[in-house]
């Protein structure tokens, strides 16, 4: 269970910035819409620079995923990835609510 705390600490701060949230919902809006860097930069009134850092962090949780067509780079969500998280999600929610009877050793549930 460590590890998995661990990887949605991880989630949870590639969540935790308002712009990365942007790009979730502009992308998520329209599942069958794809968006390059150009694209999202424009929609967020921001530089591609920044643009591509924010796109950085949310790839590397798996939360984007990347085609790319000749020079540009699409970006679209993983549905499955963020059931996975959202299943992660309910499973930590469900154990921080279910009373641990040796309070020091909580922490240390395993998988």
């Amino acid at each position: 269970m460590i590890t998995k705390v661990r990887k949605m600490a991880e989630v949870f701060k590639s969540l935790g910035d308002p712009t990365r949230l942007r790009i979730i919902r502009m992308l998520a809006s329209n599942p069958a819409d794809t968006l390059c860097v150009a694209d999202l930069a424009d929609r967020l009134g921001s530089t591609q620079p920044a643009t591509s850092q924010h796109i950085k962090v949310l790839k590397n949780v798996g939360i984007l995923e990347a085609n790319k067509v000749g020079f540009r780079v699409f970006y679209r969500i993983n549905t499955k990835v963020m059931l996975a998280y959202k299943t992660e999600l309910d499973e930590l929610l469900e154990l921080a609510f279910t009373e641990c009877s040796q309070i020091d050793t909580c922490e240390e549930v395993s998988d």
